[in-house]
C-alpha cells in the first residue's frame, strides 16, 4: 500500500464513530417528526363564544375543567360577530349559547383538527347543540390531506433546487436565476396538482401558486446563499433546518396552535409555516390573515438575496487577491 493510502486510511473515521453518528442521525429524525405529533393538543387556540354573560362564563369554566389551557376565549355579542371573527381567521370556531338551539360553528379549512375537537367537545356538553362548519374544506378533499401532504413537496423543492444547482451550475448569478425561475414553475405546477387534479385548494389559482413559490424561492435562494459562503456545510446545515425544523412544526397536518408553545411560534417563523399559514388564508379565507406569513416569506427571500450578494462579493475577493499576487511578482 502507497504511503498515500496509509495517509487516506488513517484519515478515515472508525467504524464506531460512524455507527455512532448514523444511529444520531436517525434518532434527532425520529424526535423532529413525531415529537410534535405526540405532544398535539390545544394550546390557547382562539374561539369566540356568543351569549348571556353567566352563559359565557359557564362556557370558559366548562372549557377550562376539560382542557386548561386550550382556549382563549373571547365574548361577543351574536352569531354574526362570531361568523365575522371566524372569517378574518381571528377565531377557530365559535360556540353560539342559544336557549332554543345551542350552535357550535366551525371552520374544518382553517384547520381540521380543530373542527373536530369543537365537534367532540359541544356533543359533550349539550347533545341538542348543531355544528356548522363555516368555511368547510372542499368536497374533493373534505379531510384537507391533499395540504397537509403538500408540506414535504413544498421543501423538499427549495433543497434539492438549491442542492441540484450547486451542482450544475458553476455560475452564482446563473443559480439564483436559476432558483427564481425554478420556484414559479414548481409553484405553478404544485398548484395546479393540488387545485384542478385533487380538489385540495380553492380561490386563486395564481394566488395559491404565488404563495408555493415563494417558500421554494425562499429555501432554494437561502440555501444557494450559505452555500455560497459557507459552501457544503452551509447547504447541509441550512437543508437539515428546514426539514427537521421547518417540516413538523409548519402546523400544516393539524394548527399552529396544536403545537407545543415556544415551537409553534418557531415554525411560524420558518419559510413551511408561514407558507402553510397562508395557503390556508389565500385558499379559504380570501387573503385573511395572510399579511403576516406572506411578510416572513417575503423577508427569507430577501435573506437569500442578501446571503448570495455576500458570496458573490466573497467570490470577487478571492478572485481579486491572486491577480494583485501576479501583478506584485510581475513588477
Amino acid at each position: 500500500m502507497t504511503t498515500e493510502a496509509h495517509a487516506a486510511e488513517r484519515r478515515r473515521p472508525p467504524l464506531i464513530a460512524v455507527i455512532v453518528l448514523l444511529t444520531a442521525v436517525l434518532t434527532v429524525f425520529l424526535i423532529a417528526f413525531a415529537w410534535p405529533s405526540a405532544r398535539s393538543e390545544p394550546r390557547n387556540v382562539p374561539i369566540a363564544v356568543s351569549g348571556a354573560t353567566p352563559a359565557v362564563e359557564q362556557v370558559k369554566t366548562q372549557l377550562g375543567q376539560a382542557m386548561p389551557g386550550g382556549f382563549e376565549i373571547t365574548a361577543v355579542p351574536d352569531r354574526q360577530a362570531a361568523v365575522q371573527r371566524i372569517e378574518d381567521r381571528d377565531a377557530y370556531g365559535a360556540i353560539v349559547l342559544d336557549s332554543a338551539q345551542p350552535e357550535v360553528l366551525t371552520a374544518s379549512a382553517g384547520g381540521p383538527v380543530v373542527a373536530q375537537l369543537l365537534t367532540q367537545l359541544s356533543a359533550r356538553m349539550d347533545s341538542r347543540a348543531k355544528v356548522t362548519d363555516i368555511v368547510p374544506l372542499p368536497k374533493d378533499d373534505p379531510r384537507g390531506a391533499g395540504l397537509a401532504a403538500g408540506a414535504l413537496p413544498l421543501v423538499l423543492g427549495g433543497i434539492i433546487a438549491a442542492g441540484a444547482l450547486t451542482q450544475l451550475v458553476r455560475s452564482g448569478p446563473k443559480r439564483m436565476v436559476g432558483a427564481i425561475v425554478f420556484s414559479i414553475t414548481g409553484g405553478l405546477a404544485l398548484a395546479a396538482v393540488l387545485q384542478y387534479w385533487l380538489g385540495s385548494f380553492e380561490g386563486s389559482y395564481l394566488g395559491n401558486a404565488g404563495v408555493i413559490a415563494m417558500s421554494i424561492g425562499a429555501i432554494s435562494l437561502t440555501l444557494l446563499g450559505l452555500e455560497w459562503l459557507i459552501g457544503t456545510a452551509g447547504l447541509a446545515l441550512g437543508g437539515a433546518t428546514m426539514m427537521l425544523l421547518g417540516n413538523p412544526l409548519s402546523g400544516m397536518t393539524s394548527a399552529p396552535e396544536m403545537l407545543p408553545n415556544g415551537w409553534s411560534t418557531l415554525g411560524q417563523l420558518l419559510p413551511p409555516g408561514a407558507a402553510g399559514t397562508a395557503l390556508r388564508s389565500v385558499s379559504f379565507f380570501d387573503g385573511a390573515g395572510a399579511a403576516r406569513p406572506l411578510v416572513v416569506l417575503a423577508c427569507w427571500l430577501l435573506l437569500g438575496v442578501v446571503l448570495c450578494g455576500l458570496g458573490a462579493m466573497r467570490t470577487r475577493g478571492r478572485a481579486v487577491q491572486p491577480r494583485h499576487e501576479a501583478s506584485a511578482v510581475a513588477a
